[in-house]
């Protein structure tokens, strides 16, 4: 079998069509895209909150997503899997050819994702020249929340949305495949994705980009409280926690296991037990 690829998304662009993009960063979470049929799978830096448990995507680093990117290659056979690069991994263009290598050699990637519009075009344009496919993002940009309080929608004033649209036609100049565009109004979405050659991919961007992309346990409620975009489809949480629960008292009570969660000896194994000195 052969993986997905940047390609693919600029001919769903080109088609007018849309597609869906999902994170993942283990087995189950990568096995859960593949066999919803998900071709594009993002181990986003996000997995600092929802897998590790720290309060910022910037307490992650190399070693943890290459840990984590290398894991969800492993387990998939079909995607296209995207390293996101994580805070400070980019901050020029010698380390960020090293640290966009690692992510492609190493762990197996078929691309990167990092943050920022023009400022970071140059450091876009030779990724790509050195062969890297690169995804870009723009608005809300999460390694930049250090400076806010909390998330915040971007792009609601006239030059705000003007800027951003210089950023997402400079990210697609130096030759970025496709552009996240996160937590800004959605007319605002439609008109950057209208004016681009390349795919958008929105997360709280509203329906008018070419794709969205989610964070897996916001779908699945695998979390709690989940942002208002996330859309959740499902609340595993609560089922995990009644379901474990029941198991907890089953055993608490003996019930669990029975005999067909066990293993039973043969006559002579039995026979040789009752002859063991008590």
């Amino acid at each position: 079998m052969t993986r997905a690829t940047v390609a693919e998304m600029r001919a769903v662009h080109a088609a007018g069509g849309h597609f869906a993009v999902v994170t993942a960063w283990d087995r189950p979470t990568a096995e859960f895209a593949e066999a919803a049929g998900i071709h594009f799978i993002l181990v986003g830096d996000s997995l600092a909150q929802v897998a590790l448990g720290h309060e910022s995507t910037v307490r992650v680093g190399m070693d943890e997503m290459l840990h984590h990117t290398a894991a969800v290659v492993r387990s998939t056979s079909t995607a296209l899997v995207i390293g996101d690069m994580p805070f400070l991994s980019y901050v020029d263009v010698t380390t960020a050819g090293e640290n966009a290598g690692r992510f492609i050699r190493e762990a197996g990637a078929g691309a990167v994702k990092l943050e920022g519009g023009v400022s970071i075009a140059p450091v876009v344009a030779a990724l790509v020249r050195g062969g890297v496919p690169v995804i870009g993002h723009i608005g809300f940009t999460p390694q930049s929340s250090l400076n806010e309080s909390k998330p915040r929608v971007k792009g609601r004033l006239p030059a705000a949305a003007a800027a951003l649209l210089d950023d997402a036609l400079a990210l697609q100049e130096a030759g970025a495949s496709a552009i996240v565009i996160e937590l800004v109004p959605q007319e605002l979405a439609a008109a950057i994705t209208e004016r681009l050659t390349i795919p958008t991919i929105g997360i709280g961007a509203g329906p008018g980009c070419t794709a969205q992309v989610q964070v897996l346990p916001d779908l699945l409620g695998l979390l709690g409280a989940a942002p208002r975009h996330a859309g959740r489809i499902a609340h595993l949480r609560d089922e995990a926690i009644t379901s474990l629960a029941a198991w907890r008292t089953s055993v608490e009570s003996g019930a669990f296991p029975t005999a067909a969660n066990s293993i039973t000896g043969d006559a002579t194994l039995i026979a040789a037990l009752e002859e063991l000195p008590r």
